[in-house]
């Protein structure tokens, strides 16, 4: 599922690279979404990037922790917790798109001009959801400093939330926000009984 999505988002990134026309058709436009109910919106500007710096960062993230997951989901499905993992991936993931959706979908929904794009919220989510499942994992701040998942996580959340309300970096950290928040509820949506699995792992390490 992982090689799929990033083979999908290259192609299709790569795609808006050269042709402004189709960027405009599959960015998320709030304005466009609430206006002229071009909901498709909420999930297509997963798949849209501004360029190849930005393309390259998300999908490495995703590989990164996309295999890593899709390994742990399956193990789970062998257990009997889930009954697919690739449905709970997919699930994830594009939930997770439409979560990183929601605070643009509210304060721009009257900014014709507003746009927004990247899989950064979707990413987010499958972080978090690994973090939930392992959080003492080492991440690595920076890609040099190792860093428990939990931490990184707290972190991560409270960076998030300062750079969304302070803003001027051009970076939409709310969908960033909001993706990780999803990824790390999304297993209880999924079994509200997986918060043992959480504590019995947060608290041994």
């Amino acid at each position: 599922m992982t090689f799929i999505l990033i083979f999908i988002t290259v192609v299709i990134s790569a795609s808006c690279f050269r042709n402004p026309a189709l960027f405009d058709k599959l960015a998320l436009i709030p304005y466009r979404v609430v206006h002229n109910r071009e909901g498709y919106r909420i999930w297509s500007h997963v798949f849209v990037h501004g360029d190849y710096v930005h393309l390259l960062v998300n999908m490495f993230v995703l590989l990164s922790f996309g295999g890593y997951l899709e390994r742990l989901l399956k193990a789970y499905q062998q257990m009997g917790e889930i009954s697919n993992s690739y449905l709970t991936y997919f699930l994830l993931y594009f939930g997770g798109t439409a979560a990183a959706a929601i605070h643009d979908l509210i304060t721009h929904r009257d900014d014709p001009a507003y746009r927004s794009i990247g899989a950064s919220g979707a990413v987010s989510a499958v972080i978090f959801t690994t973090i939930f499942f392992n959080p003492w994992n080492k991440l690595y701040l920076f890609g040099i400093v190792p860093i428990p998942g939990i931490v990184f996580g707290i972190l991560y959340v409270l960076y998030s939330q300062y750079m969304g309300r302070r803003g001027g970096d051009h970076i939409n950290h709310h969908a960033h926000l909001y993706g990780a928040l999803f990824g790390f509820i999304f297993p209880l949506l999924m079994d509200p009984h997986s918060i043992s699995v959480f504590w019995n792992n947060l608290t041994h390490f």
